[in-house]
């Protein structure tokens, strides 16, 4: 599923790199330790974080995620917009709670590693 289609069929707001939508999402990953995401999330999965900071720009382009979804409508720093727009890191936000989005996501097909 594309990362386009998520956002539409979630009404996930798109907060950066909006011309990188299209990209194909694999599968999900949550969690809110950085150092668990790089050891267990996979390229092409969408990450669902609380977390606000520049640092999970890092670990994406790091791990080649599709994407991050901000949870609880937390809403990212503007370092970490800048640098996402400067990686071309599509982040969404959402005001669902991360059980909550990762139940819909599931709902919709995408699995994590088994």
């Amino acid at each position: 599923m594309k990362l386009n289609e998520l956002v539409r069929e979630l009404e996930m707001d798109v907060k950066s790199a909006v011309q990188n939508l299209s990209r194909e999402v694999s599968g999900g990953y949550a969690s809110d330790l950085l150092s668990d995401v790089m050891a267990h999330a996979d390229k092409d999965y969408l990450w669902v974080t609380l977390q606000i900071h520049q640092n999970i720009v890092a670990v994406a382009v790091l791990k080649e995620l599709a994407g991050i979804v901000i949870v609880n409508g937390r809403q990212p720093e503007q370092e970490t917009l800048a640098k996402a727009e400067s990686e071309g890191v599509p982040i969404l936000g959402t005001q669902l709670a991360t059980f909550e989005i990762v139940g819909r996501l599931y709902g919709l097909g995408l699995r994590g590693r088994m």
